[in-house]
């Protein structure tokens, strides 16, 4: 239908657009046409037909009036004007034809034209029932908006008022709990209170007193147990912290009891204490054994109870597995090594040479472990001072209100277990390379995998 309406569409144009031009002049004598315009039709050219030639006319004789002359001929028609009457009566018959079809398209478009509009008002007209549809669906909606807006702010009302009930309700509840719990916290303050003392410790350049008492600070680091890598860690730790905070005050490195153990991590405690800053003061209350005791021995400033015992020896080692001889010989050198190391400088500090010192020891004892108590350790220089009694300012803290005491650095890892003779032991650990244990073990509790 649209290819229709587009070809209709097309005729009338052009009939509009030949209807629209000037109607052309009439020939003379030809007849005249108002209203339709010629239809330019592509026509051959006429072939113009042969002139005719007219004869002469005779001159008038003179004396006869023309009148009297025979009656002139009717012209003959000019072919031309013919050919265009001709054509113009065609012409005008196409244009009538064209203007009757044409006045069909006319109609069709009038129709499609009253068709459109009649769609067009339905289209508005069903737009204008769906705005109200919706319309009215909006006015449906904001009203039960407005309805639940309305039932909102009831119930916000009255939560608001449940919520003030509940508040005064709690307030009062609070105050009540509030008051228990200062009234528990007053009794938990106080107890935690009883567990400090009002003292406060006690730094002094000089810590030994004219009486004999040693006053021991809160710059204070524990040797206990056996000597290993860790307590070399913790004791070294300690020392850089310490000289960190004060270079002049003295640091304490105090022994309960240990035996001993390995001679690399020893030998570090030893260069930590020769290379501080800070005064090292080492202190014996009950036993330092072999390494220990050379750490006792080799501090600047050492103290010990009366009846602390210090003990030395020989460097000892266990060999395992199947060596032989050249690989003994080894262990034994490796050892020497190090006896060296830390037998001479002790034996200088007593003012003796070593194989003196390692004579002395089988002289005291046949296994050559030479133990003195703290009077005669000093005569022997392996300690400063006797001490009559020790303050340990740093204990501002009720000791039974800590939790419970750790193991010591070097007894960290070690499991006790019992052999098949029911005999308890601990395993050692593993010694780094070129590392020995100087460890007093007579009872072979501490043994090697």
């Amino acid at each position: 239908m649209k290819a229709n309406t587009r070809s209709c569409l097309v005729m009338l144009a052009l009939a509009t657009a030949a209807f629209g031009q000037e109607p052309a002049a009439a020939p003379a004598g030809g007849p005249a046409t108002a209203t339709t315009p010629p239809i330019s039709i592509a026509q051959p050219p006429a072939t113009p037909a042969p002139a005719v030639e007219k004869p002469a006319e005779k001159p008038a004789e003179p004396g006869k009036p023309e009148s009297a002359e025979k009656p002139a001929e009717k012209p003959a028609p000019d072919p031309i004007k013919v050919e265009q009457e001709k054509l113009s009566a065609d012409n005008n018959l196409a244009a009538e034809k064209l203007k009757a079809e044409t006045n069909s398209i006319r109609a069709e478009i009038t129709r499609l034209k009253m068709e459109k509009e009649l769609l067009g008002e339905k289209l508005a007209l069903e737009a204008v029932k769906r705005q109200a549809s919706q319309e009215a669906e909006m006015a449906k909606m904001e009203d039960e908006r407005s309805k639940l807006a309305r039932d909102s702010e009831l119930a916000k009302a009255k939560a608001e008022y449940l919520t003030n009930e509940l508040k005064a309700v709690q307030s009062e509840s609070g105050i009540q709990l509030l008051k228990l719990q200062n009234q528990i916290s007053s009794i938990e303050m106080e107890g935690k209170r009883k567990a400090y003392a009002d003292a406060k410790p006690v730094y002094l350049d000089n810590p030994l007193k004219d009486d004999g008492t040693l006053v021991i600070s809160d710059r204070r680091i524990a040797l206990n147990g056996l000597i290993t890598m860790a307590t070399a860690d913790h004791i070294t730790d300690r020392l850089d912290f310490y000289n960190n905070a004060d270079r002049k005050l003295p640091i304490f490195i105090v022994i309960d009891e240990s035996p001993g153990g390995s001679v690399m991590a020893g030998y570090r405690i030893l260069k930590a204490m020769e290379s501080s800053d800070a005064p090292v003061h080492v202190v014996v209350k009950s036993f330092a054994a072999s390494m220990a005791a050379g750490i006792t021995t080799l501090a600047k400033e050492s103290y010990c109870y009366p009846n602390a015992i210090i003990l030395h020896h020989q460097i000892s080692s266990t060999l395992f597995g199947q060596l032989n001889l050249t690989e003994q010989a080894e262990v034994v050198k490796e050892s020497q090594r190090w006896w060296t190391r830390l037998a001479t400088p002790v034996a200088q500090k007593m003012g003796i040479s070593t194989d003196e010192f390692i004579k002395q020891m089988y002289t005291h004892n046949s296994s050559g472990d030479w133990s003195e108590f703290g009077e005669d350790a000093q005569k022997l220089k392996w300690v400063n001072h006797i001490v009559r009694g020790i303050q340990e300012t740093s204990l501002t803290k009720n000791p039974d209100a800590s939790p419970a005491p750790q193991p010591p650095p070097g007894q960290v890892g070690l499991k006790e277990e019992v052999d098949s003779n029911g005999k308890p032991f601990s395993y050692l650990p593993r010694l780094t390379p070129k590392d020995v244990y100087f460890l007093y073990n007579p009872d072979q509790y501490y043994r090697m995998r």
